[in-house]
């Protein structure tokens, strides 16, 4: 690979009129220089093309009538030209070193190069949280991945949505276009199942970039748990048809469908058992659920929490069982612990004495535990 090749950075935007400047912006404002940016327009409704028009032939646009994520993500791949790619989702934003990081990375057996973004809110201010907050993928996952299927690619929660990827062009053409009918949103988990098969993966481990979070990206969004499951169910047939062209039959049911969506799926089927509807319940998840205010038509609360906010794990046992009985004088009568945070067990060590010897465990499996917060008559007095 060139040592100065061009990166093409994609903005892909619908109806993102507030936001889409500072996508802009932050892509033109790069310290890389040789980079090309590409806007494109999926049939936005509200100001986003006068925005975009404004920007000249600073910027290559494209204008299309409405047909989703794929069909602007193709549009803009097919009228690029960078060895290496980037989607940057028009409600995010790039650091201004970013490219500069990226293109050190990349070499010519590297399919991606992804990095953690800094959450930011509405309104663009930083709200201190990561994602993702945990380890990335890295390296040949090509074994692991014909082996496991597409639920051990490398993709979430071990990698960073849309914007906090960078793409080869040789991955890309091996791939692209991405099938628009089955992604009209969500292009990221397309290109996450089949990069193992044609490279190596590499990890940057500081912020590139900022994930906006502004209440219609949550993933826990009603319609979204089907929609993904479609969408995994499809990537199995592509990636095993992939893998045949190798010489290497693989029945794509036999693969597991352990994907971390698939253990949330299970994770809310239990919480729709146990805890009565439209009851507010405590979920320590360590926020890898990534969801709203609202699960199940339940409220749901962060065991540390600022203004609705996740706000980190807790500093000490004696925090956690502060927050815990606040939250249950408040009329909380539930604590859920989901498997990404049963570390607590061990480390608050207190906590998880006071948890058990306080209140009846309703449930408890490999995926969550249940605890009912609700005070014995025999423990009343001392508490």
């Amino acid at each position: 690979m060139d040592s100065q090749p061009i990166v093409s950075i994609i903005i892909v935007n619908y109806n993102y009129a507030s936001y889409v400047a500072e996508a802009i912006n932050s892509a033109m404002s790069q310290t890389y220089p040789n980079t090309e940016v590409i806007v494109v327009d999926d049939g936005s409704t509200d100001d986003s093309r006068q925005i975009i028009a404004s920007y000249r032939d600073r910027v290559k646009s494209i204008f299309k009538e409405n047909g989703g994520q794929a069909s602007a993500a193709n549009a803009g791949f097919n009228a690029s030209v960078g060895s290496i790619v980037l989607f940057l989702d028009s409600d995010d934003v790039l650091h201004s070193d970013a490219l500069k990081c990226i293109v050190l990375k990349f070499e010519e057996n590297i399919s991606k190069v992804h990095w953690p973004l800094s959450k930011i809110d509405a309104a663009g201010r930083p709200t201190g949280k990561l994602l993702p907050d945990g380890k990335l993928a890295e390296g040949n996952l090509r074994d692991q991945l014909i082996r496991l299927g597409p639920a051990y690619c490398g993709g979430p929660p071990e990698s960073p949505p849309t914007s906090g990827n960078a793409w080869s062009r040789k991955y890309l053409e091996e791939v692209m276009p991405i099938p628009e009918s089955k992604f009209k949103g969500g292009i990221d988990h397309y290109l996450f199942i089949l990069a193992p098969l044609f490279g190596e993966i590499r990890s940057i481990s500081n912020p590139l970039g900022d994930y906006r979070v502004h209440g219609t990206n949550n993933t826990l969004r009603p319609d979204y748990m089907s929609i993904f499951f479609n969408r995994f169910e499809y990537g199995c047939e592509v990636l095993s048809s992939y893998v045949s062209k190798s010489g290497i039959n693989i029945d794509p049911l036999s693969w597991p469908r352990d994907h971390w969506y698939h253990k949330v799926d299970r994770s809310l089927q239990e919480i729709n058992v146990w805890i009565p509807q439209h009851a507010p319940f405590i979920l320590a998840d360590d926020d890898a659920w990534v969801a709203g205010h609202t699960i199940l038509h339940r409220r749901r609360f962060h065991l540390m929490e600022q203004e609705g906010q996740y706000w980190g794990i807790p500093k000490h046992d004696d925090d956690a069982i502060e927050a815990l009985e606040r939250y249950r004088r408040q009329g909380v009568c539930y604590f859920v612990l989901s498997w990404s945070s049963f570390w607590y067990m061990d480390h608050f060590t207190m906590f998880r004495h006071h948890l058990e010897t306080h209140y009846k465990c309703l449930q408890k499996n490999e995926l969550l535990m249940i605890y009912e917060l609700v005070v014995e008559k025999s423990n009343a007095t001392s508490k």
